[in-house]
């Protein structure tokens, strides 16, 4: 096994280098592959691109339009369109005549794979281990690792780049009282991201505990319902939010999704962003309202002949500790936070719908740590461009470091949503080339966030002058 190779005189730089390939560096080495002035690659430590694929359930469905897609809200002429895609299908009168504005989610997953199938600048297989600055050359280090097809490795080697940007996605959270059972081997406690790997066997489970009220849980209660026999379901759906909550849809609520909402927030001072972003889950983590429809309808249903199905579900509950009982039998002590009562519950599996957080970037950032500037929860500062803030002896390189769905803390509930994808990977080409290959629009909500709110960057002056705000009595 040969070891990364020692500093030496850097081969001539890309301009940027991506690190993870999920939809954001996806969407972004889609829109860069027209740029020719361009040099650049991307890596991700998987032997191809898959997303999501132990929730792609039947018939679910992405929560964005199909035009929030890697590319079209930035570039609808652009050839790595979900249309584009359609159409290289010979599937474009179909979809017309379907009348879908949200596709399926294996729809969604199989797209993707066609644009990173056929985007040359993409290297699976490549694990990125370290990013170093290399301050005699003014370029960043990059050290990674290749593996073959069973993830073992085959060479060490290293790449020198002008710019980085980090889109390491997110990892399945696991709250920390199932987290020994979630780890041991054989015990039926698994994280909703792996649920159709394990799909069958749970099948087969007497009782089934699902964890978590959003839509994985949701959709995951909705498959598991359909599939077992009216009468004797054993289901058991509980979460720690005081209901099982629609999503907010509505189309004003929507505009907390676009640039402009994004551009108010980042804008705000810290201790008001770290208020807001707990206090706005509905918008994010709630559940579909045609979700909520169909379980109600299958639950309905299953009333038709007289008597009541088999499931319990229970919103407001969180669960305090849990252990094995017997060789089988998994038991979880709750707690009901409104009526401030506690209970047992006996299960065969348990399916932990609890979401995902952020991929910490300490540890691959663990070389740049002198050079990092943070906030004062120590997260690291992420200027309106998405840039991570450096020390300037980097940045007067003009040497940069870009992250995709690390900046909820600056930049709000929008950071994961997919609708913004293609306008934050413009952003980045626009700011890197220091042109703009990508006109943006000036302005994207009809709400006006704030009373002085803060205009694109490249907005035009208005003619007309803007109307004069008096201050109002504090008692108003």
């Amino acid at each position: 096994m040969t070891p990364h190779p020692t500093p030496h005189q850097p081969t001539t730089p890309h301009d940027l280098v991506g690190i993870g390939i999920g939809p954001f560096n996806l969407s972004l080495a889609a829109l860069a592959h027209p740029l020719t002035e361009l040099d650049t690659a991307f890596y991700d430590h998987n032997p191809a691109f898959h997303w999501h694929p132990g929730l792609l359930i039947d018939d679910t469905t992405i929560q964005v339009p199909f035009l929030a897609d890697l590319v079209t809200l930035a570039d609808p002429t652009s050839p790595w369109t979900f249309l584009n895609y359609l159409k290289t299908r010979e599937r474009l009168f179909p979809f017309y005549f379907a009348e879908r504005f949200h596709i399926h989610r294996t729809e969604y997953d199989a797209y993707c794979r066609w644009v990173a199938e056929n985007l040359p600048t993409l290297h699976f297989g490549h694990h990125v281990d370290a990013v170093r600055w290399n301050p005699e050359h003014n370029v960043f280090e990059i050290d990674h690792t290749r593996l073959d097809t069973d993830g073992k490795t085959q060479t060490h080697g290293r790449t020198h780049t002008k710019n980085v940007v980090i889109g390491i996605g997110t990892e399945p959270h696991i709250p920390e009282p199932l987290a020994p059972l979630a780890a041991a081997p054989g015990v039926p406690v698994i994280h909703a991201a792996d649920y159709l790997h394990h799909r069958d066997t749970l099948l087969t489970a007497g009782h089934i505990t699902i964890v978590g009220t959003g839509q994985s849980g949701a959709e995951i209660f909705l498959d598991l319902l359909r599939h077992r026999p009216p009468g004797h379901e054993k289901l058991h759906w509980l979460g720690r939010t005081a209901a099982f909550a629609p999503m907010e849809y509505s189309k004003l609520g929507l505009e907390h999704f676009t640039p402009d909402y994004t551009r108010y927030f980042h804008a705000l001072a810290e201790p008001v962003r770290d208020r807001l972003v707990p206090a706005q889950w509905q918008l994010h983590k709630g559940i579909d309202t045609d979700t909520l429809t169909t379980i109600h309808d299958e639950l309905y249903r299953r009333t038709l002949h007289g008597g009541w199905p088999d499931t319990v579900l229970t919103p407001g509950v969180h669960v305090r500790t849990a252990g094995r009982v017997t060789t089988t039998k998994i038991e979880l002590h709750l707690e009901h936070t409104q009526q401030n009562t506690r209970t047992r519950l006996t299960t065969d599996a348990v399916i932990l719908a609890t979401g995902y957080r952020q991929r910490p970037l300490d540890h691959l950032l663990a070389g740049l740590d002198p050079y990092l500037r943070r906030d004062n929860s120590e997260r690291p500062r992420i200027d309106q461009h998405f840039r991570l803030v450096l020390d300037p002896s980097i940045t007067a390189t003009g040497c940069h470091i870009y992250v995709q769905n690390a900046e909820t803390h600056t930049h709000g509930i929008g950071t994961p949503d997919l609708g913004l994808a293609a306008w934050r990977s413009a952003t980045i080409l626009n700011t890197l080339t220091g042109k703009e290959p990508y006109p943006l629009p000036t302005r994207t909500a009809f709400t006006t966030f704030g009373l002085h709110p803060h205009p694109h960057p490249h907005t035009p002056p208005t003619h007309h002058p803007a109307p004069t705000l008096t201050p109002l009595a504090d008692h108003w």
